[in-house]
């Protein structure tokens, strides 16, 4: 009885041990991965940002160049003849890719070297961009034009002169 009790377990581990193998199902499969290389985005300044000639008069106020190029003011300041217009930006790239417009989140000073007295330009605004920041370089160009807001004191504050500053706008693939 022993003997077949062994034989009996000795059958059964051949058995096991060749026939294992067959029920694990495997395969492997070879994949592909691609990768494009754009062409680089490019920004220029066409035109630089000019509120005009203007004169704060008593109370000062703001000067607003919209991105179509209308000025307007508020307050006492009286506007002048002489060229204004919003800064223009010249962008180009891979043709019909979104980029992201980041306009400056905060305030710019512009400073007059002659008696370091400073205004401030904010809220930013440009066209041809949607509402979440994109737009989109159609046949690989893009033209924004950007306008802001010039904070304007008295004439105490901002004496006559030349004011200027630098902003940064960063412009990204999305």
């Amino acid at each position: 009885m022993r003997s077949l009790i062994y034989r009996i377990l000795i059958i059964n581990t051949l058995f096991i041990l060749l026939f294992s193998g067959y029920g694990i199902a495997q395969t492997s499969v070879t994949a592909t991965a691609t990768a494009e290389v754009i062409e680089a985005l490019r920004a220029a300044e066409v035109a630089a940002l000019n509120f005009g000639r203007f004169s704060p008069e008593t109370s000062g106020g703001e000067i607003k160049i919209t991105p179509d190029g209308i000025r307007t003011s508020q307050g006492s300041v009286s506007l002048s003849g002489g060229q204004y217009n919003p800064a223009s930006f010249q962008l180009a790239g891979q043709s019909d890719a979104t980029v992201t417009i980041n306009l400056p989140q905060t305030a710019t000073t512009l400073t007059n070297l002659a008696t370091g007295k400073t205004m401030e330009v904010y809220r930013w605004e440009t066209n041809n961009v949607t509402n979440t920041g994109t737009g989109v370089l159609t046949k690989g160009t893009l033209l924004l034009r950007i306008g802001a807001t010039l904070k304007v004191g008295t004439v105490a504050d901002n004496p006559v002169g030349q004011y200027s500053g630098s902003y940064v706008i960063t412009f990204s693939y999305n």
